[in-house]
């Protein structure tokens, strides 16, 4: 286990206790001797972790501390390697390409070993799904960010046009499609609206009457409802 990920895994173990634990413990929690897990809390506390205790009380971590940057797992490693990777595939070109901007701000405080994990990272993501939207959905995001309403022209499964005003709360990515989220004024119900199907949408002014964190709850348990 490299230093970085050990300290780390040391960390969150002592984030489990409220009340000072043995080092006899942690040592065997963290899978280290005594001696390196000594050494390990030096460090830590060295780092600025507000460690209180010694040999034979027992240690316990302070609130506050927040972990560097740099302190990663090999697994969490992969899942982020695996998210930006998959934003790439399966989200718009902004979204895309901020990801790829974040993992590279990421990589670029990372220790030697672990920008060479990240490089090396044994995790695929499938092809590009096959449908391509014709609506900017970087346009759509913001509007469900400051919760505006928005004005669709949308051609169902059978090709006919209509128009919708929609109160947008979500944004779906699936393998074959992208879906908003959002509440119909013309149905007066929730419904889903798949992104490659938009002829074209405005963001309006106006914003919708509720809150969007308030209408995905009510649709979180509309859905929980459907599928008991």
């Amino acid at each position: 286990m490299a230093r970085s990920e050990r300290l780390l895994t040391l960390l969150q173990t002592l984030r489990r206790y409220r009340r000072p634990v043995s080092g006899a413990t942690l040592a065997e929690e963290t899978g280290v001797s005594l001696r390196t897990l000594y050494r390990d809390i030096a460090s830590l506390q060295t780092q600025g972790a507000d460690i209180e205790g010694e040999p034979g009380i027992g240690y316990v971590l302070k609130p506050g501390f927040m972990l560097p940057p740099m302190m990663f797992s090999q697994d969490e490693i992969e899942a982020l390697v695996l998210g930006s990777r998959w934003v790439a595939r399966a989200t718009d070109s902004r979204l895309a390409a901020a990801g790829a901007d974040a993992l590279a701000k990421i990589a670029a405080v990372l220790p030697a070993d672990m920008r060479e994990a990240v490089d090396q990272a044994a995790v695929v993501v499938a092809t590009r799904r096959i449908t391509e939207d014709k609506a900017d959905l970087s346009l759509m995001r913001k509007a469900i960010r400051s919760e505006r309403m928005v004005q669709l022209t949308y051609g169902d499964v059978n090709g006919a046009i209509s128009t919708r005003r929609i109160w947008p709360f979500a944004l779906g990515y699936f393998d074959n499609a992208r879906i908003i989220m959002a509440w119909c004024e013309l149905r007066q119900d929730f419904r889903h609206f798949r992104a490659d199907r938009i002829v074209d949408f405005a963001v309006l002014e106006a914003r919708y009457p509720r809150r969007r964190v308030a209408l995905a709850r009510e649709w979180h348990a509309r859905e929980g409802m459907l599928h008991d």
